[in-house]
């Protein structure tokens, strides 16, 4: 275990180094001139001397790779830097931010449990019956449906005719509901359709008939044996789509205008604010990273094979 968390922690700092430098120069070759941004040229007068100085104030006026260089060392230093916008610490605002994602995150995550886990498991367990029937073809409708349309769907019923739940903002459990719905049932397809599959190999493996012949319970077969075999693939595509799910999250924030951290970072990018778009990037990526290493580590523990395997080559 202590082997696996130190080659883990050697990976983490090698994708840390690649996946900033790689945003760090997109960023900086996307179109658009923080500079003017900031000194707000479409409404207001500036000179040229103006806006030079305040690129030279920024460092914009270095080579690219020097600005990553010293971006790179007030990171170490645990030093985010300044939004160009607000003027305050980037830290600070995605931390402020980042409850609200956090929030939309688990409420959707359990929307996908409840919703997945009954399909998938009554989907294997009467397969080819009409319950299966409807459950592929709901999987398959969920899949097909993008996620904003089945949210406008959302907001025009329950928001606007029905007025059940607020449509904008952030005021307590309520306005939970339509975001978390929404991003819950847009991943719900993959994971129904990933346990049916998943369930019906269970079904087929010698365990199970092994445990049939002991005389033990449908209900505990499912339970203790076939389900349990059947999870490690679902976590491990989970780690996988956790991307797909943040950017799912971005999406859902800036619809319902839900103070996150998605709707913060597409602020950002409007407004170029190159710090907070970096700092938004790393975190992100350090987040992906732990929850995939916690999968890696959970698939381990869940999997016997994988372990039985670790001790003979131990």
């Amino acid at each position: 275990m202590v082997r696996i968390i130190v080659r883990k922690f050697i990976e983490v700092l090698f994708f840390l180094l690649f996946i900033t430098f790689v945003s760090f120069l997109f960023i900086r070759l996307a179109p658009g001139d923080p500079v003017l941004t900031i000194l707000n040229v479409d409404e207001l007068s500036v000179s040229q001397e103006q806006v030079e100085a305040l690129r030279t104030e920024l460092g914009f006026n270095k080579p690219v790779l020097v600005q990553y260089g010293l971006w790179l060392l007030n990171f170490i230093q645990l030093d985010f830097g300044t939004s160009f916008v607000t003027g305050q610490q980037v830290m600070s605002m995605i931390l402020t931010a980042l409850p609200a994602t956090l929030e939309l995150t688990v409420g959707a995550i359990c929307v996908m449990l409840l919703v997945s886990i009954p399909l998938g498991s009554l989907s294997a367990l009467y397969r080819d019956s009409w319950i299966d029937k409807i459950s592929r073809i709901l999987a398959i409708i969920g899949a097909a449906i993008p996620s904003f349309w089945l949210g406008l769907i959302l907001i025009d019923i329950f928001g606007v005719r029905l007025s059940w739940f607020p449509t904008m903002g952030r005021d307590g459990f309520i306005s939970l509901f339509l975001p978390s719905i929404t991003l819950g049932l847009a991943i719900s397809s993959v994971y129904v359709r990933l346990l049916r599959s998943s369930l019906l190999d269970s079904f087929s493996q010698e365990f199970i008939r092994a445990a049939r012949a002991r005389g033990l319970s449908e209900g505990r077969i499912f339970l203790f044996h076939a389900f349990r075999h059947s999870i490690p693939p679902v976590i491990t595509v989970f780690g996988v789509s956790l991307g797909s799910l943040i950017g799912g999250v971005v999406v859902i924030e800036v619809l319902f205008a839900y103070p996150g951290v998605g709707k913060l970072i597409v602020d950002a990018i409007r407004q170029r604010d190159y710090p907070l778009i970096q700092g938004y990037i790393l975190i992100m990526g350090i987040i992906v990273f732990i929850v995939n290493a916690c999968v890696d580590l959970s698939y381990r523990y869940l999997n016997p094979e994988m372990q039985m395997k670790e001790r003979e080559n131990n």
